[in-house]
């Protein structure tokens, strides 16, 4: 089994989602004893954001400098990590209501037509399939609470783009409330209590 774990916190050790994650990939080490895992920090090792110069680039067909060719070979070994990938584990933590923004720019660069997704007579259709995608989500407040959960744009996008993409077997875990004294010191545990692989 191969397992890609993509890390976007820059919280290091202290990251909440950083420790989901880390259970989330040990628990599936355990069941499969000959896992690999490929880490992909995009905190110490950040994508360039997406550019009007990244997308010419992808569209091109221009011979292309030494700089763009650079550029298009991290395009695609973002591509073939998820192609090669059977788990997906990814950080989440929520910043400012949203994704991080080293998170979104991944997104972009594993986002391209023909390649991960096409378009047919009948609408999109994704072309990751087969892969199973854990989303470690981790929040001050309690966005699952009905008065807060319109608030939340992780889950919701996360699971928008990777469904687009194909990956549809999605599981959401969740530690909430990390700000809130009386609930934070029980988040972790509630977190993973009905964790099943």
């Amino acid at each position: 089994m191969n397992i890609l774990y993509i890390k976007t916190s820059i919280s290091g050790e202290n990251s909440h989602s950083l420790k989901l994650a880390d259970f989330i990939v040990d628990k599936h080490k355990e069941t499969h004893k000959n896992s690999t895992v490929v880490v992909k920090d995009l905190v110490k090792s950040p994508l360039p954001y997406f550019s009007e110069e990244h997308y010419k680039l992808l569209f091109s067909n221009e011979d292309k400098n030494p700089e763009a060719l650079e550029m298009l070979k991290k395009h695609d070994q973002s591509i073939e990590e998820l192609e090669n990938a059977d788990v997906v584990v990814v950080t989440v933590p929520m910043y400012n209501f949203g994704i991080p923004a080293v998170l979104k720019t991944w997104i972009d660069f594993i986002s391209r037509a023909k390649r991960t997704f096409k378009y047919t007579e009948n609408g999109p259709e994704g072309l990751l399939v087969n892969k199973k995608v854990y989303l470690a989500i981790s929040s001050g407040g309690l966005y699952t609470t009905e008065e807060m959960k319109s608030l939340d744009f992780t889950e919701s996008f996360l699971k928008t783009v990777f469904n687009f993409l194909g990956m549809t077997d999605i599981t959401v875990l969740r530690v909430e409330g990390v700000g809130i004294p009386g609930v934070k010191e029980n988040a972790f545990e509630k977190a993973i209590s009905n964790f099943q692989i």
